[in-house]
């Protein structure tokens, strides 16, 4: 066998060895539980994945509800910023990700509320769903669900960014009341049944916690 072979099959060998820790990426994880507390330990990803940090805000007018942090293996679909406004309530996700071993030792930042875009979805006020609600920031979608208070169903309408209702989304969304969701597109469409998306919302009592797979 020749030098030159001996080296291409050496390398080759390396190559076999080496690649699948070279593409072991790792990464903090923090996954909180209902009370929004975690224990930071750290694990290798899957191939195709980043390291990410998520945080989801609620906010009912300028008061606080919710503020839960996360971090876990992430992929690029999920790397997200997202609203989702019932009017009552609205609630914020925002994500930072990053490729390099243990990038995510940060929170992501936490979001804001953003000004009225000119878009107008229904709102629910009790069984009255006939209000109008001003959209904010990305917020080009109208929604329709219904989440479980006291015992009973009750409808909530509103304003959602385009991710929030992308079929295609991939990301793990779980909760103590999973529920689909209905989206349109112009203004004051969801006053009827729409187009399903397949995305489960985690409500507590609409939206509080959000978890990378």
């Amino acid at each position: 066998m020749s030098d030159r072979s001996t080296m291409q099959n050496l390398v080759l060998i390396l190559g076999i060895v080496l690649l699948p820790r070279a593409c072991a990426l790792k990464c903090y994880e923090c996954i909180p539980d209902l009370s929004g507390s975690c224990a930071q330990t750290t694990k290798e990803c899957p191939s195709n994945t980043q390291c990410g940090s998520v945080r989801v805000t609620s906010y009912a007018g300028n008061s606080k509800l919710v503020d839960i942090k996360a971090k876990s293996c992430a992929a690029a679909e999920e790397c997200v910023q997202a609203s989702i406004n019932f009017g009552v309530s609205q609630t914020l996700l925002t994500s930072k990700c990053c490729t390099s071993d243990l990038c995510n030792s940060q929170d992501a930042p936490e979001g804001s509320i953003s000004s009225p875009n000119g878009k107008k979805c229904f709102q629910c006020d009790g069984n009255d769903c006939t209000k109008t609600l001003n959209c904010n920031g990305d917020e080009d979608h109208c929604i329709s669900t219904s989440v479980t208070s006291g015992g009973q169903k009750v409808t909530v309408k509103g304003c959602a960014s385009k991710v929030v209702c992308s079929s295609t989304q991939s990301a793990q969304i779980a909760g103590i009341i999973g529920t689909e969701i209905s989206c349109c597109q112009g203004d004051l469409c969801n006053s009827a049944i729409s187009t399903t998306a397949g995305l489960l919302l985690f409500v507590t009592p609409l939206i509080s916690l959000v978890l990378f797979s």
